[in-house]
């Protein structure tokens, strides 16, 4: 798969008009993530070119990770040029969805929309989560508190596992900084400034980023609108991945096959 300006990505192109769809849609996963946190169903929109990347440190991006949301967010703002577009629907989970807010703050030129999934405009972590993931002997500990966390009850037991699997191969350095970075991070009076379509989807039963999360966002967003569904938890593009993907493809359609207003 390709790799720009240092960050591993995958990429699917799916338009049957290029001219129909002249920006991408981009995805990026939350803390201790990789690419692969987003479903074949989100990473395959028919339509549109979708780029999903590994953060630094995470997957097969080599790192260290960064250590705030906005070193994050100008890493992305690179490697954007180095891939060559000037705009794309930034669409982020959790510390992914922090990532794209501030994106849309300091590199308002790189956004022509936004997808915000299981996130705030803050995230409070909990401190008993940024204790156990400071210490390799404790974070294995700290990855089974937040599989329990992160999934509804009614999600499927390979679901948990193979998320699981995949977090314990992240190094607990980075996973740390990652939730450290989210628990310093605080935009809430900063989101008036944000003048681009956004869609915010948020499950009902997330427990990381509870629902209120996402309605303070849909209603401090000037263009925002809240997409609630039930009984999903933090991980809600896992649990629900045909939903998740049908209101990102129906909002992509509204906002990224015109052009932005002059």
């Amino acid at each position: 798969m390709p790799q720009a300006a240092n960050l591993y990505y995958t990429e699917t192109d799916l338009r049957p008009d290029a001219a129909r769809a002249p920006y991408p849609i981009v995805l990026v996963h939350g803390a201790g993530g990789t690419c692969l946190h987003w479903p074949p169903q989100v990473r395959r929109l028919p339509g549109f070119r979708t780029l999903a990347v590994d953060l630094p440190g995470h997957g097969r991006t080599e790192g260290v990770g960064e250590q705030e949301i906005a070193a994050y967010a100008h890493r992305l703002a690179a490697w954007a040029d180095s891939v060559g577009f000037s705009q794309a629907l930034w669409v982020g989970h959790s510390m992914g969805g922090a990532i794209v807010l501030t994106l849309a703050l300091t590199h308002p030129e790189k956004v022509r929309a936004l997808g915000l999934v299981a996130t705030g405009a803050r995230l409070p972590v909990n401190p008993r989560l940024l204790e156990s993931t400071a210490h390799a002997e404790t974070f294995p500990l700290a990855v089974e508190t937040i599989m329990k966390w992160a999934f509804s009850p009614a999600a499927p037991d390979r679901l948990r596992e193979l998320a699981t699997r995949r977090m314990q191969e992240i190094r607990h350095t980075v996973v740390h900084n990652d939730f450290a970075a989210c628990d310093r991070f605080d935009v809430s009076s900063r989101l008036g400034d944000i003048h681009v379509p956004t869609v915010v989807i948020h499950g009902t039963a997330d427990k990381m980023t509870p629902h209120y999360y996402g309605e303070f966002l849909a209603q401090a967003i000037p263009e925002a609108r809240l997409v609630t569904v039930s009984d999903a938890g933090h991980m809600v593009m896992l649990e629900q991945p045909d939903i998740v993907a049908a209101t990102l493809r129906d909002f992509a359609r509204q906002v990224l096959t015109t052009e932005p207003p002059a």
